[in-house]
């Protein structure tokens, strides 16, 4: 396994612990890890970004080989604990940590943002994936702007009515766009200024998004919100009766324990 310098070398290392990352709280915990010591930790990167944000422990990219490669890995490194602080939409590989977490007996560890919540001003259209967004735009065309990353676009072709901005840090396939879309590429964080001005310049009349949660990307929900327009947003899969910690204090705790 790989591992890191510990800033306290006589403490024995209890805990052997991986952390599947690639969003902003995993960062936040990876640092968190690496400062307080005591632990044999290394993070893991599916691969999907070409110039992920750096972590503050030894990081491996790339799948694992499903559910039994995944267990062929916990068990050659001999991991204790699996924390599981993907994407909320990344509902494969939080799948496989669950299967084979619990196959060998390990404690899973969910840590993630808190989804969003409509307020008294907001006009949601909620649905369980793409497609059903796709379907939720209507018959009568619109200027759609699409904000759910590059996975899933495809599911819009079936709705080529509407003209659609889509926003990515990086472009799908050519074949998985709809007959009319803009593709830019940019990452957040984003104001609210900024989101506004992006809707009103290209005249944006409804917005679809991913409940992604946290304050990274909620500018555009403030944004839709402020212009009066209406969202389709689209609901994280169920993480079938794993409990998900929100706190990194919390997190912390239950690794110590």
């Amino acid at each position: 396994m790989l591992r890191f310098a510990r800033n306290d070398e006589n403490r024995q290392v209890t805990r052997r612990i991986l952390l599947l990352a690639g969003t902003s709280e995993a960062r936040a915990l990876a640092a968190r890890i690496a400062a307080e010591g005591g632990y044999d930790a290394v993070a893991s990167l599916a691969g999907r970004t070409s110039a992920p944000a750096s972590l503050a422990l030894p990081t491996r990219v790339g799948g694992f080989g499903g559910v039994e490669g995944l267990k062929r890995y916990l068990e050659a490194e001999r991991i204790t604990h699996v924390i599981d602080a993907t994407h909320p939409f990344a509902a494969q590989i939080s799948s496989n940590a669950r299967l084979a977490s619990a196959a060998l007996g390990l404690p899973l560890i969910v840590f993630a943002r808190e989804a969003w919540r409509p307020g008294a001003d907001d006009n949601w259209s909620v649905v369980a994936d793409n497609a059903a967004a796709a379907k939720a735009l209507g018959e009568t065309p619109r200027r759609v702007f699409l904000t759910i990353g590059r996975q899933g676009v495809a599911n819009f072709r079936a709705a080529p009515q509407h003209d659609y901005l889509l926003r990515v840090i990086e472009p799908p396939a050519a074949d998985d766009l709809p007959p009319s879309c803009e593709v830019f590429s940019a990452r957040g964080p984003f104001t609210r200024d900024d989101e506004i001005a992006l809707m009103r310049k290209k005249r944006i009349e409804i917005v679809v998004s991913k409940n992604s949660g946290g304050a990274l990307t909620y500018a555009k929900i403030e944004a839709a919100r402020a212009l009066g327009l209406p969202v389709v947003m689209i609901e994280p899969p169920a993480r079938d009766g794993v409990a998900v910690l929100h706190d990194l204090d919390a997190v912390m705790a239950l690794l110590a324990s």
